[in-house]
C-alpha cells in the first residue's frame, strides 16, 4: 500500500498521439482514467487487469508521482482479450442509450456490469465496464439522431499551456466556454494551470447544436434506462451468515484474536436479536490453510449465505472472493489491508483501509483542520522507513495547498532554541515527528516540553500516528500538555460509557477480559457484525445503495464505505482525529 504521489499527465503531441486518442474507445488502443484521491499505480493496475509497467510505459514519469484529478492512459487489450469485456471512458454528451447502440449490448447488461453506476454519476470521465456483446437490442426509438459526419472524436485539438495563459484566455482562443474546457479537463476544477501541460480542446456544444439537423428525438433517457434496469427492494427475513476464521491455526496469538473477534461478533448478534433481527450463523474453522478454506467452499450450504465474514489469512482471500462473486454473496474482509480483489469484485467490503487511501483521507482532514498553521517536521535521526511515504505525501499535500512547513533534526542534547527558531511565535504551530516509534517520542518530547513550559503562551500542538494510543501509559501527561492529535480508523476511550458497558458485558459473557491489543478484537467483532447485520435487516438487497442510511454508533471502529470504481467493491475510508486537549479532555473528531 504505497502512498500515491501525484500524477503528472505528460502527452507528446504528434499525429500518432491523436490517432491513439481516437482509438482509445475501440478496444485496440487505450482509454483514459482520471485519478481519484487515495489511488496508487498499484491499485489502478489492479482494477484494470494490467501491470504497473504497462501504465508507466504509456505514461512516462508516472512511476515517480501521480496527481489526483489528472488522467492516465490505460491499455485496453489485456482485459478485452480475456473475457470479451472492455473499458469505456464516458465522453461529453454521451448517454447510456448511445452506448447500447455503439457496443450492441443492452442497458440492463451495462448496469449489471457496473453496479456503482447510476443516472446521477453517469458523467464525463467516468470509466465503466462494457460487457461482451449479447443478442439484446437497444431500446426502440422513433427517430435516432445521426452523428455529425465531420466529427471524428470528442476532442477537436490539444493545447500546450504557455506561461501566463488562463482558463479564460484558452477558452476564448478556441471559441468555447470555460465550463466546456473544464469538463474536458477535470484537473482544472481547482482553477490551476500548469505550464507545459496539455489540455483536451472539446468541440463547442453551441457549434454542434447549430450544425446538427433538427430531428425528433425519442430515445430513452439515462433516468428511464437505469430505472428499468433496477430491481425492487426485498427484505431479508432471516439473514444467513457465514463466518470463516482460523480458530485452530497453530498460532496461539492468532487463535486468541480470532476467538475474541468471534465472541464480540456473537454479542452483536444477540443485541440485534433483542431488536427483532433474525440471523442464522454458520461458523467454519479455516485452520489457517488454503486446504481448509477450499474444503469449506465445497460445502453446498455456503452458497445460500447472504453475507460471509472472513477470511483472515491473505492466501485465503482470493478463493473466498471468487466464490462470493460467483454466488453473489457479500464478503466482508475484516483484517487484511491488502485485498486486490476489491478493485474487481462488487461484493467485497474491505474494512481495514489500504495505506494510500488512509493517507489521502488523513491529508484531507489535516488541511481542513490545520491549513493555516506552521508545520514543523521533527526528525530524531532514527530513519523510520515505515513513515517515509506518509511524510513525503504530507509534504506534497502541504505544498499543493500553500501551507508553510519546515524540517528540523533534534539530537540527544536538549535544544529549545532550535525548536523556537522553526516556530512562528505569532501563529499556530504543529509538530509532526517523522517516526511513530515510542523511542522517537522519548528523544523528541523533552525538547517540546521545555519550550512549552518556558513559553506557555506559544500556540503549539503535536500530531502523530495510530500506534500512539498504545503509548498512553508512558506519555499520557505529555500528550495532554502538548495538545496532541493523532489519526486513526480504530479508537475507543476506555472511559466512554459505551466502552465501559461493552467491557463489563464481555466480562459477564465470557468470564475474562479482552486482550490489551490495538485494536481490541472483541470490540472489532461487535462493531463489524452490528453494522452489517443491522444494515441488511434495514435495507435488504438494497444495502449497497443505502450504506449512508445505516445509522450505528460504533464502540471502536469507524465506517465510511465507498466504491473503488463502478464495477468493484467497497473500501472503508473512515478516519478521525483523537485530540488530547490542554484541559485534559479527550475528544474524537469526526470530519464526516
Amino acid at each position: 500500500m504505497k502512498f500515491i504521489h501525484i500524477i503528472c499527465l505528460s502527452l507528446a503531441l504528434s499525429a500518432s498521439c491523436l490517432e491513439a486518442t481516437v482509438s482509445a474507445q475501440t478496444g485496440t488502443g487505450y482509454f483514459l482514467h482520471t485519478v481519484t484521491k487515495g489511488q496508487s499505480l498499484y491499485s489502478i493496475a489492479s482494477m484494470y487487469n494490467v501491470s504497473v509497467d504497462d501504465i508507466v510505459r504509456l505514461n512516462p514519469g508516472s512511476r515517480e508521482q501521480i496527481r489526483a484529478g489528472e488522467a492516465l492512459k490505460i491499455p485496453q487489450t489485456h482485459y478485452s482479450n480475456e473475457s470479451g469485456q472492455q473499458f469505456h471512458t464516458i465522453q461529453a454528451g454521451e448517454t447510456l442509450y448511445q452506448l447500447t447502440v455503439k457496443y450492441k449490448v443492452s442497458a440492463q447488461a451495462i448496469c449489471k456490469a457496473n453496479p456503482g453506476l447510476s443516472a446521477a454519476n453517469f458523467r464525463i470521465g467516468q470509466v465503466i465496464v462494457i460487457p461482451a456483446q449479447d443478442n439484446s437490442t437497444a431500446q426502440p426509438v422513433q427517430t435516432v439522431q445521426p452523428e455529425p459526419s465531420t466529427k471524428k472524436n470528442e476532442w477537436r485539438d490539444m493545447h500546450k499551456v504557455e506561461r501566463k495563459e488562463t482558463i479564460f484566455s484558452i477558452s476564448q482562443q478556441y471559441g468555447i466556454t470555460q465550463e466546456e474546457l473544464i469538463a474536458a479537463n477535470p484537473e482544472l476544477r481547482n482553477g490551476k494551470l500548469k505550464k507545459g501541460s496539455f489540455l483536451f480542446i472539446p468541440y463547442s456544444q453551441s457549434q454542434e447544436t447549430a450544425n446538427n439537423t433538427p430531428s425528433v428525438q425519442t430515445t430513452p433517457s439515462n433516468e428511464e434506462l437505469f430505472k428499468e434496469s433496477s430491481t425492487s427492494k426485498k427484505q431479508i427475513k432471516t439473514i444467513k451468515v457465514g463466518v470463516m476464521l482460523p480458530f485452530s491455526s497453530g498460532n496461539q496469538d492468532e487463535q486468541s484474536r480470532m476467538v475474541e473477534f468471534y465472541e464480540g461478533f456473537l454479542m452483536a448478534v444477540d443485541s440485534l436479536k433483542h431488536q427483532g433481527v433474525s440471523a442464522d450463523i454458520y461458523t467454519y474453522d479455516t485452520k489457517g490453510t488454503t486446504i481448509g478454506t477450499n474444503a469449506i467452499l465445497s460445502q453446498s450450504k455456503l452458497k445460500d449465505m447472504d453475507i460471509i465474514f472472513g477470511p483472515a489469512r491473505q492466501s485465503s482471500i482470493a478463493p473466498v472472493a471468487s466464490f462470493a462473486e460467483k454466488n453473489n454473496i457479500r464478503l466482508v474482509v475484516p483484517f487484511s489491508p491488502k485485498v486486490d480483489q476489491v478493485f474487481k469484485n462488487p461484493n467485497i467490503y474491505q474494512v481495514n483501509t489500504p495505506q494510500s487511501y488512509l493517507y489521502s483521507k488523513v491529508y484531507e482532514h489535516f488541511i481542513r483542520k490545520f491549513g493555516k498553521t506552521n508545520v514543523i517536521f521533527l526528525d530524531d535521526g532514527s530513519g523510520d522507513k515505515e513513515k517515509a511515504e506518509f511524510i513525503k505525501g504530507m509534504k506534497n499535500e502541504l505544498k499543493d495547498n500553500n501551507v508553510k512547513f519546515s524540517h528540523i533534526q533534534l539530537g540527544s542534547d536538549i535544544d529549545p532554541d532550535r525548536v523556537i527558531a522553526a516556530m512562528d511565535t505569532l501563529r499556530e504551530n504543529i509538530f509532526i515527528p517523522t517516526s511513530g516509534r515510542n523511542t522517537a517520542l522519548t528523544r523528541l518530547l523533552p525538547h517540546l516540553m521545555l519550550v512549552r513550559r518556558e513559553h506557555p503562551a506559544f500556540n503549539m500542538h503535536l500530531f502523530g500516528y495510530p500506534e500512539w494510543q498504545t503509548y498512553t501509559q508512558d506519555f499520557l501527561a505529555n500528550f495532554y500538555e502538548l495538545d496532541t492529535y493523532f489519526y486513526s480508523s480504530f479508537y475507543t476511550n476506555n472511559l466512554f460509557p459505551a466502552a465501559i458497558n461493552f467491557t463489563h458485558a464481555y466480562r459477564r459473557w465470557y468470564s475474562k477480559d479482552m486482550s490489551n491489543t490495538y485494536p481490541k478484537y472483541g470490540m472489532l467483532g461487535f462493531d463489524i457484525g452490528y453494522f452489517f447485520l443491522k444494515g441488511l435487516a434495514q435495507q435488504g438487497n438494497k444495502l449497497e445503495e443505502n450504506l449512508d442510511r445505516v445509522q450505528v454508533t460504533p464502540i471502536q471502529t469507524g465506517f465510511c464505505f465507498e466504491r473503488v470504481n463502478n464495477w468493484g467493491g467497497f473500501i472503508n475510508r473512515k478516519v478521525f482525529f483523537v485530540h488530547f486537549t490542554k484541559d485534559y479532555e479527550l475528544i474524537k473528531l469526526d470530519f464526516e
